[in-house]
């Protein structure tokens, strides 16, 4: 097991899609303010908490912004002001075994959770737990 301080931030933070720190949106399950030591990201207390709001971030990104495509959703989520946002794609687009114009059915739980772990290990480096994603799902 990784010590602490060697785990990536989102890793760290149970914030597994590094969702920036917005006094305007309080998470469920979102450490509490006095408690955060990350200024710049969300932390939350579980990991499923952190997949949560990755996934509702992502349902958002269609409901509100009219993301279509992958492509369409990780040039939101990773601009490239501060990303390579084209590799970002690619990587996710070889996790989820689709093209960039793929068109992810957000209300189904196999595609979300697919998307979610691909951001996940674009993120963190590293293969995220599936269960814990599941867990994310099933409290939206």
């Amino acid at each position: 097991m990784k010590k602490e301080s060697k785990q990536a931030r989102g890793a760290r933070n149970k914030n597994h899609g590094n969702i920036l720190n917005s006094p305007k949106t309080k998470w469920m399950g979102e450490v509490d303010e006095i408690q955060k030591k990350d200024s710049k990201f969300e932390e939350f207390k579980e990991s499923k908490f952190g997949y949560r709001a990755l996934i509702k971030t992502l349902q958002t990104y269609r409901i509100k912004h009219n993301c279509q495509t992958i492509e369409d959703f990780i040039k939101r989520w990773a601009p490239p002001i501060e990303n390579n946002t084209s590799n970002y794609i690619s990587r996710v687009c070889k996790e989820m075994q689709v093209p960039s114009v793929y068109i992810p059915d957000i209300n189904d739980q196999a595609t979300m959770v697919a998307f979610a772990a691909a951001i996940s290990i674009v993120e963190n480096g590293d293969r995220p737990i599936m269960k814990d994603i599941i867990e994310g799902w099933r409290l939206l």
